[in-house]
């Protein structure tokens, strides 16, 4: 336990006869980034919201431990440990950024010299330093967003939920978040990112969970998940009708597509086959004049685990 920011039981939590988590592990080693994904409604944000304290587990739910320390019995010190940046921005556009930052300040009872130097550094450090003195209603989206990340490392959190920080980011701004998280990383801070963008969990994350139906359907990095889902496959093309025919007699598995002169082979997509393949190539004369590998991404991964219309062990089957 002693190396993971976030370790949690049995995470339980219904409103009424409406189930949102039901039994959800997690374990996030220190360091890291942990990216949960899943459908609107699977329980994301209610996730963050207990591992924050913003709201409480069902009874019933086994026990939680934040950044050392057991929510149930010691929440003041988990909050003292975390920064949280929600969907919606924490910003007052009516003050400026800096006006924003020292409101920070004062509510982690930094004195005024120590607000001042704190909220000069993160200023600088999120690049925010030419529009300081404007008010926040003037900013950009992904202007908003780093303020909002800035404010929430005023108190020096070790840990820091980040609850889809770039929705609604244009591409350029979505790329600067990255780097803003990528650093935050580097410097030794945990981050629980949950996101729809599968391109962000698959960029960022050391491990994903994805949820579905108030459970986890499955966890693991980004490439342990995409093995998980059948279809790769390893595309031959030829020009030469002779070789082709040759290959395809050869290759008796493989789906043959006769008008573009292309085999398909089932294949992880792994180095060993690979290899398999171009050395049957060699041994054999024939000459392929294209091969392109097919794996499952990230996108695969979420439609089948999310499917509505089966379960996700049977989609991983």
């Amino acid at each position: 336990m002693t190396d993971l920011a976030i370790a949690a039981s049995g995470l339980r939590k219904s409103y009424g006869d409406k189930t949102v988590l039901d039994g959800v592990d997690l374990a996030v080693p220190a360091g890291s980034i942990f990216a949960l994904l899943g459908p609107n409604g699977a329980g994301k944000t209610t996730a963050v919201k207990i591992l924050s304290t913003l709201i409480a587990p069902d009874p019933a739910s086994g026990p939680i431990v934040v950044g050392g320390h057991d929510l149930a019995t010691d929440p003041q010190a988990v909050r003292g440990a975390i920064g949280v940046t929600g969907q919606f921005s924490a910003v007052d556009g009516l003050i400026t950024g800096e006006e924003n930052m020292l409101l920070m300040a004062d509510l982690h009872h930094l004195s005024k010299a120590e607000g001042r130097r704190v909220a000069a550094e993160l200023l600088e450090r999120f690049d925010l330093v030419e529009a300081a003195k404007k008010p926040a209603s003037t900013y950009s989206g992904g202007m908003k967003r780093r303020l909002d990340i800035a404010m929430t490392l005023v108190g020096d959190p070790r840990i820091i939920f980040l609850d889809e920080p770039t929705t609604g980011l244009d591409p350029r701004s979505r790329h600067t978040m990255w780097q803003i998280i990528r650093r935050l990383v580097a410097d030794g801070v945990t981050v629980f990112l949950t996101t729809q963008y599968l391109e962000e969990a698959d960029e960022l994350a050391d491990r994903i969970a994805v949820l579905n139906d108030g459970k986890i359907a499955a966890e693991g990095t980004a490439d342990e998940l995409k093995r998980m889902i059948p279809g790769g496959h390893v595309r031959l093309r030829f020009t030469d009708p002779d070789a082709y025919r040759t290959a395809a007699l050869a290759l008796g598995e493989a789906t043959a597509d006769d008008d573009a002169l292309a085999l398909q082979i089932a294949s992880d997509g792994s180095q060993r086959e690979l290899r398999s393949i171009l050395d049957w190539l060699d041994a054999s004369g024939v000459q392929a004049d294209e091969l392109t590998v097919h794996t499952p991404d990230l996108d695969d991964v979420f439609f089948a685990l999310t499917s509505s219309s089966a379960k996700p062990q049977e989609a991983l089957r």
